[in-house]
């Protein structure tokens, strides 16, 4: 089984007319105005995952700031999920710090989504590294046993819309304050996974995964190879973020690794199904 873990859905209505949702939103006015933006239904997303030979995708909409048009996509997300439930694996969005933030999880979670993501600290607003600003989310989320993806990017190299200045180490502050929680860094978590050769931080991180959302145009094989020898192919998981890119892009690299049949196929499917025991 491959799995798509990081994959972008979006409401025909917002399709038809960004311009109107970005009014009061900055971070998707920044990254709407992108010419590389893209969007995609969840028919399109389907048929791209049978077009690259992918069986399911984990699925969200854009985590806005504002906690009522991210129930408007999640009711997209929820809709979706129970038309193609064989295919999708649906996450809400939510501003982690809002009022009514853990009324929207029940609701999300008792109408069968799985997860929460993409969560963006800087476009949401969110003092990621402040315990106390973070704690009834997280708890919220341990409490049900769902995962959460963190946008993370790496802190050098070029620009691009949606690079914020987030240090690493409130990142880790993060994942301090919030042991037990199952966190998927996205985008190899902007490099911090190279850290986990430090044995302090691999003892805190054990309970966090990485995704390749992005790889193509950030890093080359050789990142795979790293991840191996510091034993992380199983903390691996396969994120295109499509519509951005295509599933097709990665796998090239993937061959080009050095990794092993067994190994790929940990990241390609094996390692999400273990995380939603599938």
């Amino acid at each position: 089984m491959k799995i798509d873990f990081h994959v972008h859905i979006t409401p025909p209505q917002i399709i038809a007319g960004p311009e109107k949702y970005a009014e009061k939103e900055p971070y998707f006015a920044l990254l709407s105005k992108n010419p590389h933006n893209k969007y995609a239904t969840a028919e399109e997303v389907i048929t791209a995952l049978e077009k690259n030979g992918f069986d399911k995708a984990v699925v969200f909409g854009f985590s806005f700031k504002d906690l009522g048009l991210c129930r408007f996509v999640n009711d997209y997300v929820i809709e979706k999920v129970k038309e193609y439930p064989d295919k999708l694996i649906g996450f809400m969005s939510v501003p982690p710090n809002a009022n009514g933030m853990e009324k929207e999880i029940d609701r999300c979670f008792s109408a069968g989504l799985r997860g929460i993501g993409e969560i963006f600290p800087d476009g949401q607003g969110v003092n990621i590294d402040n315990g106390q600003e973070t704690r009834a989310f997280t708890n919220a989320c341990k409490e049900r046993d769902i995962p959460m993806i963190l946008h993370v990017n790496e802190p050098v190299g070029h620009y691009y819309a949606g690079k914020n200045d987030i240090p690493l180490k409130k990142i880790e502050r993060f994942i301090e304050n919030s042991q037990a929680l199952k966190v998927i860094l996205a985008h190899w978590g902007g490099g911090l996974f190279l850290y986990e050769a430090m044995p302090e931080l691999r003892e805190k991180f054990r309970n966090v995964y990485y995704d390749t959302a992005a790889t193509p145009f950030l890093y080359d094989a050789q990142i795979y190879a790293a991840a191996k020898a510091l034993g992380l192919c199983e903390k691996l998981l396969f994120g295109s973020d499509f519509p951005l890119l295509p599933q097709s892009r990665y796998l090239p690299a993937l061959e080009q690794s050095g990794l092993s049949k067994e190994e790929i196929q940990l990241i390609l499917g094996e390692n999400a199904k273990k995380l939603f025991n599938l």
